[in-house]
């Protein structure tokens, strides 16, 4: 059995170029992408959330209304300078926040707001069960929400240059990657273009049948 808090990292710092508008403050239903990123790592059990941010600035702001007085779940965040090199220093950012008494984290894009609680529910299980690495699965196709043990975080850190995060050290550890089904939990859809945007707006309000 493994000890520790697991804790949530959000990476939303990216400026969605293809977009045309960062994706952190994208609103669906009432709600921010943001916002919605710390709701799943919440309600998944992850503890503390820690958000990266970049091209919108810092969010504190943003985030200020997210707490036990506005009545949505809390949140650390913290600001990426150098969010323009990519994913690999913002991930760096994110690990570097997460409290010593933490002995993982899983990591969320901002930009997946179809990923379920239930997934990072059974990462954190995964880990409580053993494991140091674990990947949420989607029909046998490994994606995203990502769980890494602590000890492993020097060489993610070493190996998540430029626009990669995580996946490159996956790669090169399958050996230890526990793959987690979560099919039935969500999806990992990506937000890159105004047709996604669109695509997940039109699921999200069960206007789109989600495909089996």
């Amino acid at each position: 059995m493994t000890s520790g808090n697991v804790a949530g990292i959000l990476l939303a710092a990216g400026e969605g170029s293809r977009l045309g508008r960062p994706k952190a403050l994208i609103e669906l239903g009432g709600r921010s992408l943001v916002r919605r990123g710390i709701a799943l790592l919440h309600d998944g059990g992850a503890s503390p959330v820690i958000v990266v941010s970049g091209a919108t600035g810092p969010l504190g702001t943003q985030l200020a209304d997210t707490g036990a007085s506005g009545g949505g779940p809390s949140a650390i965040s913290v600001h990426n300078p150098d969010w323009r090199s990519g994913m690999g220093s913002s991930l760096a950012v994110g690990l570097a926040a997460v409290p010593a008494e933490c002995a993982a984290a899983v990591l969320v894009l901002a930009d997946q707001p179809l990923v379920g609680p239930d997934a990072v529910r059974r990462l954190i299980g995964a880990h409580a069960g053993g494991a140091s690495v674990a990947v949420a699965c989607y029909d046998g196709r490994p994606r995203n929400p990502v769980l890494i043990g602590r000890e492993h975080w020097p060489e993610v850190i070493g190996l998540a240059v430029g626009d990669v995060g995580a996946r490159p050290f996956l790669r090169a550890h399958r050996d230890l990657v526990t793959e987690v089904e979560c099919g039935d939990t969500g999806r990992p859809d990506d937000i890159d273009t105004p047709e996604d945007l669109a695509r997940i707006e039109s699921l999200l309000a069960g206007t789109t049948s989600f495909p089996t």
